[in-house]
This record gives C-alpha cells, structure tokens and sequence, in this order.
C-alpha cells in the first residue's frame, strides 16, 4: 500500500513511527505546508525511513493534492491536518480515484437563530453529501478514523455486536491526569481544534427526536476513569461520534463528554469573550506594514507546540464508550476503553500520549485496508465494519484495550 500522509505535526509524526514497524507498508509519502516538518519526520525513523519521502504541499491546493496522489501512486489518503483542510483534501482523493481517511470530519456551522436549540451545518455533513459519488466511484472515505472520533466507534459497534441486546445510550467519555511541568496553560493537543469541538454547541442524539444541540460544556457530570486516573468532571461538547454512531448503531440516545476541568473551561470562555477564538481574519500592525491574520491563529502560536511536550508531561490520557442497556433481559452497563501512559509513549515511540492515542487508530485502520480485512466503498465511519479485526490488530500493535462492567 502507497500513502499519502498530510500533515507531519505531532499526530502526523507519531503516524510515521508506528507505520514504519509494520509490513503492510510499501511507501508513505509524508508531505506538508512546512518542508522540514515532513522532512524532521522521515530523518527520524533512521533506517526505518526507507519506505518514507518528505515532500512539500499545501493541503488547501485541491488540484496540486490531487497531482500529488498520481504523480507518487498512491492508494490512500491520509488526512493528519486540522479540520479546516477536510474537504480540499476529501475532493482530491475522489478527483484521483484514491481511497481517503481522516481522524475529523468537515466543519460545522452553528443555526442562526437558535444555536443551541438546533443544528445547523453538522460535522460530516459536507462529506455525507458526496457519498453517492463515493460509491460510484468504488471508493471508501473512511471519516472520524483517530481515536475520538474513530477507537470510540469502534468500541460502541462492538457492544451492539456484542454485549448488549437493546441499547439506551452511548456516551463517549474522555478523560486524563496528565500534566505539564513548567506551563501553567499548555493544551496536549491543538488549540485550533480543541476550540472549535468546545466552544461550538455541543450535538446530542435523541432517537425521538433526532440531533439537537445544548449549550456549551452542558450537564456536568463525575466520570470514575480507570487505571489510577480517577473522578473527572466531564461536560458535553460537540463531537464527530455522535453524528456517526446513530447511523449505524441503534442507540436511543448518544453524547459525547469530555473532562476538561474548572480551570480549562475559564480559559476557553476567556478566549471566547475576546474574541480570539475567532478565525475571521484581522488587521494587525506588522514590521512591513499591516498583516491580516486571525485571532486563534495568534493563540496558536502563542502556546507550545503540544507535540513537543512529551518531555515535560506525565500522567494518562483514558478514551472510551459508556454503554447502558439489556443483555439477555437484564440491565447492563459497561465502559469500554483504552489508556496510554505518556512514560510508555515517549519511551517507545518518543510521541507524548495523546498524539500517540489519535495516531495509532488510523494505522491499524490502514492496515485492514491493506489485507482487505476491512473493504467497502462510499463515505463510511468506523462503526460500519466489523469491530474485531480492528480490536484484534490493536492489541497486537500492543495497545491493549479494557472492558469495566460498571454494574
């Protein structure tokens, strides 16, 4: 299999290290905005870097995209860039005749009037709308592939297949202990994206009455994660799972919560009440003159690069599917999950915990692809195949994952 790796940030680089140690591979071409960030990724994989090429390409340039896919041959897509660059991206894929995958679906944009009431544009809904070409064509868009969206689905197909007879509800629960020595604000993951799932209002799904949205960090609850990590407060945010689990899964209702913390959320609302969570672009005074540029581009960076903070980090990061039901007639409740500790992380792979998480998701995915293990074509999440293979190859990539019954 012949990949086309867009995006070489902290994600992207962990992606690199993981595929290298695995046969499936025949080259990957990592390829990014920024030259020497591709070229950082491939130097270090060392003599494992042989089926890897750095390449320079902007992901928002469909048509120099689409050229790339041909020129280097390649098979697969895979999206590691923010959501911003979802769709360029996405329609290159389907312009070259390639198969696609990525960890984020394309943007949502609020209702106008009643935004946290109702959905307006949905995450996906841009991708969902060239599905029919997606079949035409005999290709799969693989969407929400990381590990939130992406594992989590995974792990709600396997209780439906598996351990429940009648499901109530699927809660995605997201939560960590980890900490960074030396920041006293310094996110584990990107700020850019981290703003957009948390400031826009969160969708829930009610089988009654179909998605609907709340308002920000809504209907707080005390989640108990495993492995040492304890009581987190968690708060509803807006999240691809939710817009994906319902198509495939029968559940009457689905949420996604994550624990942010009093004091993270005080940032965000901060940020949000200056205006700097913003992407509409302004004016600024410049050494050369005046520079357009937005606002959360500017608390980008501004903050640490959060692949860089492996060192400085300890602690786990927990993702997971809650699952309430009946099996067999009587009630159930498990949590499903998986958990990274950053000292495993950096010692293995040398990738801090969280990227390392979303990273290895759409590895395993790749290489299902690869064997056939996995095969379908349209614009398809993690939900509509078959769990098993998935949480078989995982386990063998050494990332084992848990089950808690919580009755």
């Amino acid at each position: 299999m012949r990949v086309l790796l867009v995006g070489a940030g902290g994600v992207g680089t962990a992606v690199t290290r993981i595929a290298a140690r695995r046969d499936f591979l025949s080259h990957m071409v990592v390829a990014d905005y920024d030259l020497s960030r591709a070229e950082a990724a491939v130097a270090a994989l060392g003599e494992r870097g042989a089926r890897f090429s750095a390449h320079r390409l902007d992901a928002s340039d469909q048509d120099a995209v689409r050229r790339m896919l041909l020129d280097q041959r390649c098979d697969v897509l895979l999206n590691a860039t923010d959501p911003r660059f979802v769709m360029p991206l996405f329609r290159a894929a389907l312009d070259a005749g390639t198969h696609y995958l990525d960890m984020a679906m394309s943007l949502s944009v609020p209702h106008r009037e009643r935004p946290y009431e109702e959905c307006g544009v949905k995450l996906g809904d841009e991708q969902f709308a060239l599905a029919e070409r997606w079949q035409e064509a005999g290709r799969l868009a693989l969407v929400g592939m990381g590990v939130e969206p992406g594992m989590s689905d995974v792990f709600a197909r396997y209780a439906a297949d598996e351990l429940f007879d009648d499901i109530e509800e699927i809660g995605i629960r997201d939560g960590a202990d980890l900490t960074v020595e030396g920041y006293d604000f310094a996110p584990s993951f990107s700020i850019w994206t981290t703003i957009e799932e948390c400031l826009n209002p969160p969708v829930v799904y009610e089988k009654e009455r179909g998605w609907f949205t709340t308002a920000p960090f809504s209907e707080p609850e005390v989640f108990d994660f495993p492995e040492g990590i304890g009581p987190v407060e968690c708060v509803n945010v807006e999240h691809e799972e939710v817009l994906l689990i319902p198509r495939w899964v029968d559940a009457r209702r689905v949420t996604f919560k994550y624990g942010l913390g009093d004091d993270f959320i005080a940032k965000l609302k901060t940020l949000h009440a200056l205006g700097l969570d913003s992407t509409a672009k302004v004016t600024v005074p410049g050494d050369d003159g005046p520079v357009r540029v937005s606002p959360r581009d500017v608390v980008a960076a501004c903050l640490p690069d959060p692949a860089g903070l492996g060192d400085r980090m300890t602690g786990k990061t927990c993702a997971g599917t809650w699952v309430k039901g009946t099996k067999d007639g009587s009630p159930r409740e498990v949590y499903l999950y998986h958990v990274v500790d950053n000292e495993w992380s950096m010692r293995e792979y040398g990738a801090q915990a969280v990227v390392w998480q979303t990273a290895v998701n759409p590895v395993v995915a790749l290489e299902l692809l690869a064997t056939g293990a996995w095969s379908a074509a349209g614009v398809l999440g993690p939900e509509a195949f078959s769990p098993g293979p998935f949480l078989d190859l995982l386990t063998e990539y050494g990332s084992p994952w848990g089950l808690r019954e919580e009755n």
